[in-house]
């Protein structure tokens, strides 16, 4: 059963940043996410504020310079749908298509995908976690099929987003507005890992609230896709998943950026992948070489180390496809 909250409905958003400074106010965009973090009492919120009547939060424009915007209210299928998305940023529609149902994608809104908790079983469950403010994290030496093999230190969550890892790869940046004004964050440095800070997930602070999503114009010789392997290829969360931008010269690599989501806390960068094909023909050698380095400091747990093999297959795979 949800405990009481006051709910408020803004008009701006500095209405919005002041009551969301207040201790216990959590932001309100397709709620999703949020409806299920308080009836799971992951945590409480003393005042819940939507952000839904708020102008300017909310579509997608492509400017004179080729710079793409989304509104952070936009949702999931907008995304999906979008005809220069799907042409200029292929790997974006792709994720955002690839997440939930229809349903949670018509309700669902990107920003909202790429600030959601985690899905580990024991922060939602009823386990006093590390992340919670516990002493440990149940899922080493627990139940850790789905756990990350990348990146774990203290807390072993996957970071759960789709959408994350497709803008990241597409070097997307995030514009963010708080009390203490704005401020843009490149996506692949919003997020935290566990080592550095496990109670938290992104850089918002109190009263942050992400206001857009920017995205550089697309390079030309730019391919982008995105892949995510599923249980039964049911609406679940990825396994495994790989975000690929790649900015080729002829048949030549000219620049990489890959992404890969259901192996660690954070969009995982696989830098090296990306320094085995640059500069390189992506000819079976290479794409082979890449995908067993993408996984070389894997660190698989008692019940996840299918990850490896998984990962390298559905990498080499993208990697000959692209």
């Amino acid at each position: 059963m949800l405990k009481s909250f006051s709910y408020v409905r803004p008009k701006s958003i500095d209405e919005a940043i002041k009551h969301l400074s207040s201790e216990g106010a959590r932001a309100h965009a397709g709620g999703t996410d949020l409806l299920g973090c308080l009836r799971d009492h992951v945590f409480e919120a003393k005042t819940v504020v939507s952000l839904s009547s708020i102008k300017g939060l909310r579509g997608i424009t492509r400017g004179s310079n080729g710079v793409m915007r989304i509104g952070a209210l936009t949702t999931l299928t907008e995304v999906a749908q979008n005809r220069d998305i799907q042409r200029h940023y292929t790997s974006l529609a792709q994720a955002a298509s690839g997440v939930a149902s229809p349903q949670l994608r018509n309700q669902g809104t990107i920003g909202g995908n790429i600030c959601q908790k985690p899905r580990c079983w024991y922060y939602r469950g009823e386990f006093h976690c590390l992340r919670k403010g516990g002493e440990q994290c149940f899922a080493f030496g627990g139940e850790n099929a789905y756990h990350c093999i990348l990146g774990g230190e203290n807390c072993y969550i996957v970071h759960p987003s789709d959408t994350a890892p497709a803008l990241a790869a597409l070097g997307a940046a995030v514009h963010i507005k708080g009390p203490k004004g704005k401020r843009t964050v490149p996506l692949d440095a919003f997020y935290v890992l566990p080592a550095k800070d496990w109670t938290k997930e992104t850089v918002l602070l109190q009263g942050e609230v992400v206001t857009e999503i920017e995205l550089p114009p697309p390079a030309e010789g730019l391919r982008s896709s995105y892949r995510k392997v599923r249980a039964r290829r049911s609406w679940d969360f990825a396994l495994a998943g790989v975000a690929l931008a790649i900015v080729f010269d002829g048949p030549r690599v000219k620049e990489a950026r890959v992404f890969l989501s259901g192996a660690a806390p954070i969009p995982w960068r696989s830098e090296e992948v990306e320094e085995i094909i640059a500069g390189k023909e992506m000819d079976a050698d290479a794409v082979s070489k890449a995908a067993e380095a993408a996984v070389r400091n894997a660190e698989p747990m008692e019940q996840n180390a299918y990850k490896v093999p998984l990962f390298k297959a559905v990498i080499e795979e993208e990697l000959r496809a692209i």
